[in-house]
């Protein structure tokens, strides 16, 4: 059984023993915790919390706990019910709220869920709130309220269509455009909530051919949630079956988005975003951000019209924080996650596949032509196994320096540019390991590439 305790969060697997998975108990404490950092941050304030869910097993249950431990330090809690990770962050200032909870385990299996912690602008708490958070839990300094000061429980299920209604107002995505294209779309939400929420926007799009599988939100995942193409063999194969024309899936609570081709083949989830982005800034020039684990792609696509690219450290939070300070017009992860501020700054598949059908829809082309027509990488993931004692820092320090003569960034890790290539090294905070990401033009030379950095390591210890 595992726990694992974050800045963003905790989550575990279900079942076990206190402090081993995330038990009942602890989920008491965490969201215990949470509202009383709520509390030392809006002192004086009635406080409101607004929380959902993902589609998986445990989400009754975990959503129970959670807003009745809310409920006994006297914070209202709304609660979407079965909603996404983008909804509940659209909600939160709607609402008003100090704060939100979003009950899922994003792409983990169904034995896992955690609770994913939110300001109260919508967005995932700083590393700062994260360990704040956390000491409190440890420190079980809570205090409940008295009967006549609890908070109250209201459900509210109207947020599938306001996310919705928000998305169709925005002024880039071209709902006239999508509708007269005539799409043929199947989807496969893996069990969870995309199975409601995405047929819902694709059929306010004008959208009349769609073919759902997996889209029963019973938790029971029909296969690994993670949106990689050794998943998706199911979706593959229904598009060619029927000759459908796009394939979209996303995980158990929609913040990551990748496409089938009509041939069955995967455009590729690092490649979401790069078209996304590149039907944003054709349309409203300006910057663009991913991090440091992203495809090149956008790099070149943002630079070719004249505009700036910037990286961030992974993780979410700091890509959000990057893109506020270069006031960029879209950013994300090559995981598939796509942040459009002109609706909220949050990873949202439900804005990308909006997007990425009024751009499909207005060069009246296929996914597959639309793929070759951008810069052509491929990312190969490794690692080395070190002993603890090892000072990875230090044998971080002397890669760089090797590689002093080429264009270094040091953000997060070190990340190595070697003309249009690179490697990123980023130690891990839970485990004696390196993280090596390269990317080259084929998967042979990205490997030889991860290789190579690896034998410098192993020469260096």
């Amino acid at each position: 059984m595992t726990l694992i305790k974050s800045i963003s969060g905790i989550r575990g697997t279900i079942g076990g023993k206190i402090n081993n998975a995330l038990t009942p108990l602890d989920t008491v404490k965490f969201a215990s915790a949470y509202g009383t950092w709520l509390y030392e941050k809006n002192k004086g304030k009635k406080l409101k919390v607004v929380i959902g869910r993902d589609a998986r097993i445990s989400g009754e249950m975990i959503s129970s706990l959670v807003s009745s431990s809310l409920i006994g330090l006297g914070i209202d809690v709304i609660d979407l019910g079965l909603s996404t990770t983008p909804t509940v962050e659209i909600a939160v200032p709607l609402e008003n709220a100090q704060g939100g909870i979003i009950l899922t385990a994003s792409h983990n299996p169904k034995q896992w869920n955690a609770l994913k912690l939110l300001n109260n602008k919508g967005e995932f708490i700083s590393n700062k709130d994260g360990i704040e958070v956390i000491a409190i839990s440890e420190n079980e300094s809570f205090h409940y309220a008295d009967v006549d000061n609890l908070g109250k429980l209201s459900k509210d299920n109207s947020y599938l269509k306001k996310h919705i209604d928000l998305i169709l107002n925005l002024p880039l995505v071209n709902k006239k455009a999508i509708k007269e294209a005539n799409f043929s779309v199947v989807i496969d939400a893996v069990n969870s909530s995309g199975g409601i929420f995405v047929p819902a926007l694709l059929e306010s799009l004008g959208i009349e051919k769609i073919k759902k599988i997996n889209c029963d939100p019973t938790g029971h995942f029909a296969h690994n949630p993670e949106p990689l193409p050794e998943n998706l063999e199911d979706l593959s194969k229904k598009i060619k079956e029927l000759n459908y024309e796009i394939g979209i899936t996303v995980d158990p609570d929609v913040d990551r988005l990748a496409f089938v081709c009509e041939d069955g083949t995967m455009f590729g989830e690092e490649y979401t975003l790069v078209a996304v982005a590149d039907y944003v800034i054709s349309k409203t020039p300006g910057s663009t951000v991913s991090n440091l684990s992203s495809t090149r792609a956008l790099r070149d696509v943002t630079e070719n019209i004249g505009q700036k690219y910037y990286t961030s450290a992974v993780g979410e939070v700091n890509v959000v924080k990057k893109m506020k300070e270069k006031n960029a017009v879209i950013g994300g992860e090559g995981n598939g996650g796509i942040i459009y501020p002109k609706l909220h700054y949050g990873r949202d598949s439900l804005v990308g596949i909006a997007l990425f059908l009024s751009l499909l829809a207005e060069r009246k082309t296929t996914l597959s032509k639309l793929r070759d027509h951008y810069p052509k990488y491929v990312i190969s993931k490794n690692k080395i196994e070190l002993t603890p004692e090892i000072n990875v820092d230090k044998i971080l320090e002397k890669i760089a320096d090797k590689y002093s003569d080429k264009e270094l960034d040091k953000t997060d890790g070190l990340k190595i540019y070697i003309a249009n290539e690179w490697v990123h090294l980023r130690k891990s905070n839970t485990e004696p390991i390196i993280r090596i990401y390269s990317e080259s033009t084929s998967l042979k030379l990205a490997k030889a590439l991860s290789e190579r950095i690896i034998n410098e390591i192993k020469s260096v210890l």
